[in-house]
Protein backbone atom coordinates (compact mmCIF):
# COMPACT_ATOMS: atom_id res chain seq x y z
CA UNK A 1 0.00 0.00 0.00
CA UNK A 2 1.27 3.27 -0.99
CA UNK A 3 1.08 6.69 1.31
CA UNK A 4 -1.60 7.63 -0.64
CA UNK A 5 -3.71 4.34 -0.38
CA UNK A 6 -2.48 4.58 3.26
CA UNK A 7 -4.27 7.79 3.93
CA UNK A 8 -7.38 7.61 1.68
CA UNK A 9 -7.80 4.37 3.98
CA UNK A 10 -7.45 6.12 7.04
CA UNK A 11 -9.56 9.06 5.99
CA UNK A 12 -12.36 6.25 5.19
CA UNK A 13 -12.18 4.43 8.45
CA UNK A 14 -12.54 8.07 10.19
CA UNK A 15 -15.84 8.94 8.01
CA UNK A 16 -17.19 5.10 8.68
CA UNK A 17 -16.40 6.06 12.67
CA UNK A 18 -18.63 9.24 12.21
CA UNK A 19 -21.24 7.69 10.27
CA UNK A 20 -21.57 5.39 12.77
CA UNK A 21 -21.89 7.88 15.38
CA UNK A 22 -24.40 9.65 13.80
CA UNK A 23 -22.90 12.15 11.68
CA UNK A 24 -23.80 13.14 8.12
CA UNK A 25 -19.99 13.65 5.98
CA UNK A 26 -20.65 17.04 4.20
CA UNK A 27 -17.44 17.09 2.61
CA UNK A 28 -14.10 15.42 2.18
CA UNK A 29 -10.80 16.81 1.08
CA UNK A 30 -12.79 20.27 0.95
CA UNK A 31 -9.66 22.79 -0.26
CA UNK A 32 -9.77 26.55 -0.03
CA UNK A 33 -7.01 29.09 -0.71
CA UNK A 34 -4.27 28.08 1.69
CA UNK A 35 -5.70 25.41 3.58
CA UNK A 36 -7.67 21.78 3.37
CA UNK A 37 -9.64 19.95 5.83
CA UNK A 38 -10.00 16.41 5.43
CA UNK A 39 -13.40 15.70 6.71
CA UNK A 40 -16.71 18.08 7.61
CA UNK A 41 -19.28 16.08 9.59
CA UNK A 42 -22.59 17.44 10.89
CA UNK A 43 -24.59 16.18 13.26
CA UNK A 44 -28.10 18.20 15.02
CA UNK A 45 -25.55 20.17 17.16
CA UNK A 46 -22.08 20.43 15.47
CA UNK A 47 -20.53 21.37 12.44
CA UNK A 48 -16.90 19.38 12.84
CA UNK A 49 -13.92 19.88 11.06
CA UNK A 50 -11.57 16.69 11.25
CA UNK A 51 -7.94 16.66 10.76
CA UNK A 52 -6.61 13.35 10.39
CA UNK A 53 -3.58 12.42 11.07
CA UNK A 54 -1.64 8.60 10.46
CA UNK A 55 1.41 7.22 11.52
CA UNK A 56 2.88 3.48 11.38
CA UNK A 57 3.50 2.14 14.61
CA UNK A 58 6.98 2.81 15.89
CA UNK A 59 6.98 6.21 14.03
CA UNK A 60 8.66 9.11 16.18
CA UNK A 61 5.92 10.82 16.58
CA UNK A 62 2.41 10.16 17.27
CA UNK A 63 -0.10 11.48 14.33
CA UNK A 64 -2.12 13.76 16.91
CA UNK A 65 1.34 15.52 17.11
CA UNK A 66 1.87 16.65 13.65
CA UNK A 67 -1.68 19.01 14.35
CA UNK A 68 0.42 22.12 15.24
CA UNK A 69 -0.32 25.90 15.50
CA UNK A 70 0.28 26.13 12.10
CA UNK A 71 -1.50 23.38 11.13
CA UNK A 72 -4.48 24.64 13.40
CA UNK A 73 -4.59 28.10 12.08
CA UNK A 74 -4.48 26.83 8.46
CA UNK A 75 -7.89 24.72 9.74
CA UNK A 76 -9.62 27.54 10.93
CA UNK A 77 -8.87 29.79 8.20
CA UNK A 78 -10.17 27.25 5.32
CA UNK A 79 -12.91 26.58 8.18
CA UNK A 80 -14.17 30.06 8.20
CA UNK A 81 -14.71 30.24 4.49
CA UNK A 82 -16.36 26.92 4.42
CA UNK A 83 -18.89 28.44 6.65
CA UNK A 84 -19.34 31.46 4.79
CA UNK A 85 -20.58 29.39 2.25
CA UNK A 86 -22.60 26.73 3.61
CA UNK A 87 -24.59 29.32 6.17
CA UNK A 88 -24.40 26.66 8.54
CA UNK A 89 -26.14 27.52 11.78
CA UNK A 90 -24.53 24.64 13.93
CA UNK A 91 -22.13 25.13 16.11
CA UNK A 92 -17.85 24.62 14.69
CA UNK A 93 -15.76 21.77 16.56
CA UNK A 94 -12.44 21.01 15.80
CA UNK A 95 -11.37 17.22 16.08
CA UNK A 96 -8.64 15.43 15.51
CA UNK A 97 -8.57 11.68 14.44
CA UNK A 98 -5.36 9.72 15.04
CA UNK A 99 -5.04 6.70 13.24
CA UNK A 100 -1.45 4.25 13.71
CA UNK A 101 -1.14 1.31 11.47
CA UNK A 102 0.61 -1.94 12.60
CA UNK A 103 1.62 -5.16 10.70
CA UNK A 104 -0.84 -7.99 12.15
CA UNK A 105 -0.95 -11.49 11.23
CA UNK A 106 -3.78 -11.18 8.90
CA UNK A 107 -2.49 -7.99 7.48
CA UNK A 108 -2.26 -4.12 8.84
CA UNK A 109 -4.24 -3.82 11.67
CA UNK A 110 -4.86 0.25 12.34
CA UNK A 111 -6.02 1.70 15.68
CA UNK A 112 -8.38 5.16 15.67
CA UNK A 113 -7.83 7.27 18.81
CA UNK A 114 -10.42 10.16 17.88
CA UNK A 115 -10.13 13.82 19.94
CA UNK A 116 -13.32 15.73 20.37
CA UNK A 117 -12.93 19.20 20.64
CA UNK A 118 -9.30 18.91 20.41
CA UNK A 119 -8.29 22.77 19.97
CA UNK A 120 -10.47 25.79 19.71
CA UNK A 121 -9.62 29.44 17.80
CA UNK A 122 -8.85 30.75 20.65
CA UNK A 123 -6.31 28.97 22.62
CA UNK A 124 -2.54 28.46 22.08
CA UNK A 125 -2.23 24.54 22.19
CA UNK A 126 -4.35 21.57 21.87
CA UNK A 127 -6.08 19.04 24.41
CA UNK A 128 -4.28 15.51 23.23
Amino acid sequence: MNAREFGLRCEQMVADYLRGRGYLIAARNYHSRGGEIDIIAENETYIVFVEVKARSAGARYLPQEAVDARKRQRIFETAQRYLLQSHSRLQPRFDVAAVTASPGEHGTVFRLEYFANAFQPDEDGARY
